[in-house]
């Protein structure tokens, strides 16, 4: 249950954070389209973030393939009567899976419901969303914009893009590495696809191999 969006030069959201901040705009031509893609198994979507909390992307990736042949599908029914120990063997702590357990007991109990998400505001889901143990702010904001597709999502507490706006703005440091708040006013109301592009400024090394962005070949 996956969904496309892809951004190009000429997609209105594109030309609206263009036309109000020059410097992003430079970095979305040198990266050119980003797709941001949408994991429509709410639940399956949790249940991978909270197994890959604290890490390695490979670590990570091994664990959820287990945790993948173990249930099938995720779906509550599959999660719920999988034993613990089975989850154990697979590698998911035991912390995580009480995470897990109490993410699906709270769908299961209708505390969290799925169906309402797309009518509430984005507090209003993270309010629910980090009721839930183990899963925070942060996780929750990464659902809104990966799951929801909320295009409007920045995630103040996000080390990455605290670095590239340092890195892209050329910012001096600041107390706390606080870096995107003064600028960010420029991004409403898109600030997930800006985020795309900074993460992707990241990934492709311009933050750790460029001293400006003008330097990007």
């Amino acid at each position: 249950m996956e969904n496309h969006i892809t951004f190009h030069p000429s997609h209105k959201v594109i030309v609206s954070i263009c036309t109000q901040d020059s410097t992003i705009c430079k970095l979305i031509n040198k990266i050119g389209p980003l797709t941001l893609k949408t994991n429509g198994n709410y639940l399956e979507a949790l249940v991978m973030s909270i197994i890959g909390q604290q890490l390695s992307a490979k670590a990570a990736s091994t664990i959820r393939q287990r945790v993948k042949m173990l249930c099938g599908e995720i779906t509550l029914e599959r999660v719920l009567h999988t034993p613990i120990e089975n989850f154990r063997n697979a590698g998911v702590s035991r912390a995580k899976i009480e995470y897990i357990f109490d993410l699906c007991n709270k769908v299961h109990t209708n505390e969290i419901s799925f169906t309402s998400f797309h009518l509430l505001e984005n507090e209003a889901v993270i309010n629910l969303l980090t009721s839930v143990k183990g899963i925070g702010r942060w996780t929750a904001e990464m659902f809104l914009i990966f799951s929801l597709g909320r295009l409007n999502v920045l995630s103040l507490g996000d080390a990455g893009l605290q670095r590239a706006t340092k890195w892209l703005y050329q910012l001096e440091d600041r107390p706390k590495n606080k870096y995107m708040e003064d600028i960010s006013g420029n991004w409403h109301p898109y600030y997930s696809i800006v985020s795309l592009y900074l993460w992707e400024s990241i990934d492709q090394g311009f933050v750790d191999n460029f001293p400006t962005i003008d330097d990007v070949k």
